[in-house]
């Protein structure tokens, strides 16, 4: 594209809608972001979706109409989906439709030119899906992303405190995260040509992780990885590292009951360089 035809565009508010497009033969790569919830990866999908290259999903695509799967709204999930209590639906292979799941994110999807060449999407339970992913979309990729564990419990525990008690969603949290660590090392061990990075790098270094997305994907070298984005309605901000803010709203009775799981999987944090968080520090 020519930087006339991309400053044309970049003035356009037009979406490109997959619905009247062949994207079956338009794109070229299928990206997926593979990130556990509360971990910075709506904020990511919505850089994407800047991109004058990437066709995207109005929402997660667990939750986009024409999905054939388990998706975490479907059965009261949200949030907690790697606990016991649920992660035996999402590991459940036969409850999937891909190639129809395909159709539908391809038809549903849209972009900021007709000559996008990449599919991204993204969805929480993913981190249990990559294997099949990979099989169902041509060229698949994946980006797989985690952040401070402490953090992501205080989102969640935000989130649903006024569903249970404190003391079990701490818990319920601390477990849920720790599975999709666990989770999480496995794919990355499994898909060393994959892109890996933290929360914690893509605030520090939002250039370089732009770098380093448009080396892995070249068709992505306009990510602005400083333009303001809307999250979860909650604010509209460029990037900023919100892990010290979160953290700090956790008292040292919850940092007890979150360490009674974290203790249990001190590997997990490591692998990742993250370190325990003492109730008294």
């Amino acid at each position: 594209m020519s930087k006339a035809d991309t400053a044309m565009y970049n003035s356009n508010s037009t979406l490109y809608p997959g619905a009247t497009h062949d994207l079956n033969k338009i794109v070229k790569t299928n990206l997926f972001l593979i990130c556990p919830n509360n971990s910075g990866s709506t904020f990511l999908k919505g850089i994407m979706a800047n991109s004058l290259n990437t066709w995207n999903l109005k929402k997660e695509g667990q939750h986009m109409a024409g999905f054939q799967g388990v998706s975490t709204s479907g059965i009261g999930a949200e949030l907690l989906w790697a606990t016991d209590k649920w992660l035996s639906y999402f590991t459940d292979e036969t409850a999937y439709n891909w190639p129809q799941t395909k159709k539908a994110w391809y038809f549903t999807a849209t972009a900021l030119t007709p000559y996008a060449s990449v599919f991204f999407t993204k969805s929480p339970p993913a981190i249990v899906w990559v294997e099949q992913l990979k099989q169902h979309f041509f060229n698949s990729k994946f980006i797989f992303m985690v952040r401070n564990p402490y953090a992501v419990v205080e989102g969640i525990v935000r989130r649903k405190q006024d569903k249970f008690p404190r003391q079990d969603i701490l818990g319920m949290a601390a477990t849920h995260i720790m599975k999709c660590f666990e989770l999480q090392i496995t794919n990355i061990e499994n898909h060393q040509d994959s892109l890996f990075f933290t929360y914690e790098d893509m605030c520090s270094t939002p250039d370089k992780i732009a770098d380093q997305i448009a080396y892995f994907v070249p068709e992505l070298n306009d990510l602005k990885m400083d333009t303001a984005i809307p999250v979860k309605g909650n604010y509209h901000e460029p990037l900023r590292n919100m892990n010290d803010q979160q953290i700090n709203n956790l008292s040292n009775d919850d940092l007890t009951e979150i360490n009674h799981v974290f203790d249990r999987h001190a590997k997990y944090l490591r692998y990742f360089g993250y370190h325990r968080i003492s109730a008294f520090d």
